[in-house]
């Protein structure tokens, strides 16, 4: 019998989870485990990325829609999902940077906001919780916040003194990072394509990267084989309708090329109360053999 065990994962706006670890979180979730989203912000401040979906209709209601969109994706994905409640920061353009607007979610006081995730931690009690580096995965206000206020509910959480009104003290046992789209990855598929006449979609993207920038994959401690879920993850993708186009390089690669040639999705072990031996090609291991329901 397969113990059920609970995985968190924290991001800042609704489609960072389809775009972030999306295909581990389908594959536990088919495995019989519990797999909760919370979103930080309501991603108001998202730019319509989907030239389909430019219209005034939406501009006029985007917050609404992109709450609609979180719930088709979490449908799809099997996924519990939670808003934190907090209002999007939006991306400063310029030099100097504009500040922030007053009251986004990049603003509000950590300790009150870890505070927000605690209750919700010590309500689902996740055994693991996956979030973003302390770059945020790109320097993003929300995702940045989103780690810090993720690293501080995971060491509040299980501390009877710290919010003792947000529930009873629970403690997650392991915390990871996401990485995403690493160098060597987009140089696998840039290669690859290449090699049988196609036309690469990363040809500018490497033009532009700095040799002198370290990439994540360095970071990286644990790769979850999940490529029977990638029509998953592209569906939920799909469904953030406003933020994704159905016809950019997101979907260039063909599915059975992904599966043979990068078939994983990854992260970086940072925090952990068990014994875990790294590499690894689980988020749970450490915790099957000793985790009760």
């Amino acid at each position: 019998m397969v113990e059920k065990l609970r995985l968190m994962a924290v991001h800042a706006h609704p489609d960072d989870e389809s775009s972030k670890g999306a295909a581990t979180m389908a594959r536990y979730v088919s495995e019989g485990h519990e797999v909760m989203v919370v979103t930080c912000t309501g991603g108001e401040a998202g730019s319509i990325l989907n030239p389909a979906m430019n219209r005034p209709d939406v501009l006029e209601n985007m917050a609404e829609i992109r709450r609609g969109e979180m719930a088709r994706a979490a449908e799809i994905l099997g996924i519990q999902h939670r808003w934190l409640g907090y209002v999007d920061s939006g991306l400063p353009e310029g030099d100097p940077l504009p500040p922030l607007p007053e009251g986004c979610f990049a603003l509000v006081p950590i300790e009150e906001s870890a505070g927000k995730l605690v209750e919700v931690i010590r309500e689902f009690r996740p055994h693991v919780i996956v979030t973003y580096d302390e770059n945020g995965g790109y320097p993003h206000p929300d995702h940045i916040r989103t780690h810090e206020v993720s690293v501080a509910a995971f060491d509040a959480a299980g501390d009877p003194e710290r919010y003792p009104e947000a529930g009873e003290p629970w403690q997650p046992l392991k915390m990871y990072y996401s990485h995403g789209f690493s160098r060597a990855r987009m140089m696998t598929f840039h290669n690859a394509l290449l090699e049988i006449g196609q036309e690469s979609p990363y040809t500018e993207w490497i033009a532009k990267w700095d040799p002198n920038t370290p990439d994540v994959l360095d970071r990286v401690t644990t790769r979850v084989e999940c490529g029977e879920y990638f029509e998953q993850r592209d569906e939920a993708l799909k469904a953030h309708a406003t933020q994704i186009d159905p016809e950019s390089r997101w979907f260039f690669i063909p599915l059975e090329m992904q599966r043979r040639l990068w078939s994983t999705e990854e992260y970086e072990l940072a925090r952990s109360l068990v014994d875990s031996t790294v590499p690894e090609d689980d988020l749970f291991a450490g915790l099957r053999e000793k985790v009760s329901a």
